[in-house]
């Protein structure tokens, strides 16, 4: 009997479109120079589906946008941005993803050319340190993309409390929020977000029943009222960072535990805590999973014992720079039952000292 040899150039586009999948996005895009069959079977869109095109947008490229809707690629990032934005939501009508992070030139005019019908399948958009981004390209956001799920804002020092209540008003299916740096954003804000905002002596109930994460890091004036317009407003955080913000302290710790008592992560890194507000806090957070505490210097070992008696479900704790912990609150945390990341970071222990 003869034996025939199977050879790659016989097997099915089917079969070639698997594993081309499992290639990473340069190879992807080199198969489909090697000749017609293997290009043809590189553009079936189950060899780019949840790949980012990153893109440098400087002249015209005819294209470019059919060749990414071929493959069915539906997330973008903009690497720099030289033409008009309008250029990327023209022709990807079905984009699901926007990254602009660190396209510096990006102006309201420039995103409200772009702007200016729904688009109902972007999910996420990206805006950080798009520092000419304001208020007005978040009434255009609120208006335009209902559907949006991710917004990140960090950076966007031009963003005010009028760009918080426009988005409460328009974005109702928001998921995750991130405001870090966003120093103008203020207590007032918040309470926009919250639903704790008064209209004609009536206080609204925010509309935004999705909201999950919330990433208020260096919000500088963020105090300790803008957290209680969060545990008694109508949200339902599982997600929040209030780290940096120095206006935050034990009061804060009293308000999470009556209203924000379903958090899985909180981060309080470098707040003005003690131990007297985690003794207020511990007792109600039966879901928390990760405690960010860095850089809280008045926490001590007397704080950790009340973490380590009552946030059993810990998973990760960060204690950098907590200089008055001793080994002995040390010794407390790591017996947490499914305790798995301690961040230590002037702290060290060893994997002896931790077995004791």
């Amino acid at each position: 009997m003869f034996q025939t040899e199977t050879h790659i150039s016989c097997l099915f586009p089917e079969i070639l479109a698997i594993i081309f999948s499992y290639l990473d996005v340069k190879d992807k895009g080199r198969v489909a120079q090697v000749c017609a069959a293997w290009r043809d079977a590189s553009y079936h869109k189950s060899v780019w589906r949840g790949v980012e095109a990153k893109l440098h947008l400087r002249r015209a490229n005819p294209s470019l946008f059919p060749s990414l809707q071929t493959r069915g690629i539906k997330k973008v990032q903009i690497l720099s941005l030289r033409r008009s934005l309008s250029y990327v939501i023209q022709g990807m009508p079905q984009i699901e993803s926007l990254n602009l992070c660190g396209c510096f030139n990006l102006t309201d005019n420039g995103l409200g050319h772009a702007f200016v019908q729904d688009i109902p399948s972007l999910r996420v958009l990206n805006l950080s340190l798009c520092k000419q981004i304001t208020d007005s390209s978040l009434g255009r956001i609120a208006q335009y993309l209902k559907n949006l799920e991710v917004l990140e804002l960090g950076g966007c020092s031009n963003i005010t409390n009028t760009g918080l209540l426009l988005i409460a008003w328009g974005l109702h299916r928001l998921k995750s929020l991130n405001l870090r740096s966003c120093r103008h954003v203020s207590d007032v804000g918040i309470g926009h977000l919250s639903g704790m905002t008064r209209n004609a002596g009536m206080i609204h109930l925010s509309q935004m029943t999705q909201l999950c994460s919330l990433n208020l890091r260096s919000c500088d004036n963020i105090s300790d009222t803008g957290i209680m317009h969060l545990a008694m407003g109508s949200l339902r955080l599982s997600g929040l960072d209030v780290s940096f913000c120095d206006k935050i302290g034990d009061q804060s710790l009293a308000y999470i535990a009556q209203g924000l008592y379903q958090l899985k992560s909180l981060s309080l890194c470098s707040c003005h805590i003690s131990d007297d507000g985690i003794n207020r806090m511990v007792r109600q957070m039966h879901e928390l999973k990760t405690l960010n505490i860095g850089q809280c210097v008045r926490i001590t070992d007397k704080g950790l014992e009340l973490i380590a008696d009552h946030l059993t479900q810990l998973t990760g704790i960060d204690l950098y720079g907590c200089t008055k912990i001793t080994k002995r609150g040390l010794e407390r945390i790591t017996q947490l039952p499914c305790l798995k990341v301690l961040n230590l970071g002037l702290w060290q222990m060893t994997e002896s000292e931790r077995m004791r």
